[in-house]
């Protein structure tokens, strides 16, 4: 087990570590609170639970007469107080079992629990000292590193001059990336980014994890301050970067805004696609330099090469055709579906190739109806940008994996990229429409075999429903493109 000291010097310091505590807690903690009478024990448990509730004004009565209290927060939670417990055995009745596979639990007058309670809980013991307080927090060593980095981030905010802000859930990914909205002194919303370095996995393509083939994932914060600060040299609007730490890959970032590229009833609004495919357009012609010089750092952006390109298609045979079909590709298929694949890869032309965002698409582009030309569309999530085909982002962009893309919008987005591309020099229609078909059956493919891995193995069910748009994407492009080879062996798939 692993001790925590934390000085608590007023009230406001037990809110603030009770704000540090609830960012950092996961499903089927428990957290005991004990302690000194009066030393802010119950401060602590309404701060945490206001916390994940996600308000600070929520109403947390002490349960010291019902015993538990259940909050339906993000991340359910059970408050216990144990105080009036007769005999341990009672905990039975008071479903902390339940509570703990559902959520997590947060227990005061742990002792009375006796050794009923789990040996891996969270201990926090708060104790008078002098004027102040002094936290000890004992945990084992997985849950004392997420409580350590979450306190370190405490004191990136303190170095950026917020040290009481209260730190709030924002918008996540599939990455290990955590987002959080924190405010300045004058209630602007800020975004905290945390980048968090994830294990590189087994070996998987001629000796190499997934990660370092496909260039997922990097485990600092450099790409994303290099290609921000090339973007917006260029007048584009990315994130202004207010406050850094290339150490422990902290970010404080400007809030771009909220505005969506949707309808008020969800529904992609053409105009915006189209003004987003004219600003992509604008990006790929600013010739944006593979290798960035920063103030502090140099950043080469890796090439999106053959094996990338391979093994990201491999997603969907690994993971969507087990899914699909119940059963494993063979060796015959796998041999056929690289082949195939192959064959679409040798006819891509690197001299169209240039910065590919990766993700350009509507989670990641912010529609900001008070501001004008290229400041007009905020752009985020380039931080696993690749050196690739110009194509890849415009698909990316035209078949939103995120919101339904009819064939008239696509269409429309498709011609208005090539339409701004061939003002600034001559385009040819007829590889762009090809390379476009390639880079998003690949993107697609990719992303089928995402979903099926993020449901099975990392227990996301949610990004299911999502698939029969991508599989109804996969459909459309084969239709058109006339990929005989490839279609003929999505066939077999269903699809």
């Amino acid at each position: 087990m692993t001790a925590i000291t934390v000085e608590l010097v007023d009230e406001a310091a037990t809110l603030i570590l009770g704000n540090d505590l609830a960012r950092a807690i996961i499903k089927g903690d428990l957290i005991a609170l004990s302690g000194d009478l009066g030393a802010g024990k119950t401060t602590l448990a309404r701060s945490l639970i206001r916390s994940l509730a996600g308000d600070h004004e929520l109403d947390v009565p002490s349960p010291t007469f019902t015993l538990v209290q259940t909050y339906h927060t993000a991340l359910a939670v059970s408050h216990f107080d144990l105080y009036r417990l007769s005999d341990p055995s009672e905990l039975d009745q008071l479903g902390l079992d339940e509570a703990l596979e559902d959520g997590i639990a947060l227990v005061e007058w742990p002792e009375r629990g006796g050794s009923l309670l789990p040996d891996n809980l969270i201990s926090v013991e708060i104790f008078h000292k002098g004027a102040g307080r002094i936290a000890t927090i004992t945990a084992n060593e997985q849950a004392a590193s997420r409580i350590r980095r979450s306190l370190a981030l405490r004191g990136f905010l303190a170095k950026a001059g917020l040290p009481e802000t209260l730190r709030r859930p924002f918008t996540g990914d599939a990455s290990p990336r955590i987002y959080e909205l924190v405010s300045n002194s004058k209630g602007d919303d800020l975004v905290l980014m945390d980048q968090r370095a994830a294990p590189a996995g087994p070996p998987v393509w001629n000796g190499k994890p997934y990660r370092d083939v496909a260039h997922t994932t990097n485990p600092t914060v450099h790409p994303s301050v290099a290609i921000g600060e090339a973007l917006r040299a260029k007048g584009f609007a990315t994130p202004k970067i207010l406050a850094r730490d290339l150490d422990e890959n902290f970010l404080l970032l400007e809030h771009l805004g909220t505005g969506s590229f949707l309808s008020d009833k969800g529904e992609p609004v053409e105009e915006r696609y189209c003004e987003a495919a004219e600003l992509l357009a604008d990006i790929h012609t600013a010739r944006i330099a593979q290798h960035l010089k920063t103030g502090a750092f140099d950043w080469h952006i890796p090439d999106f090469d053959r094996d990338a390109l391979m093994i990201e298609t491999l997603l969907a045979l690994n993971w969507y055709l087990p899914y699909r079909l119940g059963r494993q590709a063979s060796a015959k298929e796998r041999a056929e579906f690289i082949a195939a694949w192959d064959e679409q890869f040798l006819l891509l032309d690197q001299s169209r190739y240039g910065l590919m965002l990766r993700d350009y698409h509507s989670p990641n582009l912010i529609w900001r109806s008070n501001h004008a030309g290229r400041q007009r569309i905020g752009v985020l999530d380039f931080q696993d940008a690749l050196w690739g085909p110009n194509a890849y982002d415009l698909a990316s962009l035209a078949q939103d994996a995120r919101v339904t893309i009819s064939p008239e919008i696509e269409e429309g987005t498709f011609n208005a990229y090539a339409a701004r591309r061939s003002q600034t020099g001559t385009i040819d229609a007829d590889c762009l429409r090809r390379e476009y078909s390639v880079m998003a059956l690949q993107r697609n493919t990719k992303i089928l075999g995402i979903f099926i891995r993020l449901d099975k193995r990392d227990n996301k069910p949610s990004y299911l429903a999502h698939l029969p748009r991508i599989e109804a994407y996969v459909s459309r492009t084969l239709k058109v493109a006339g990929l005989a080879r490839l279609s003929a062996f999505y066939a077999d798939m269903g699809l």
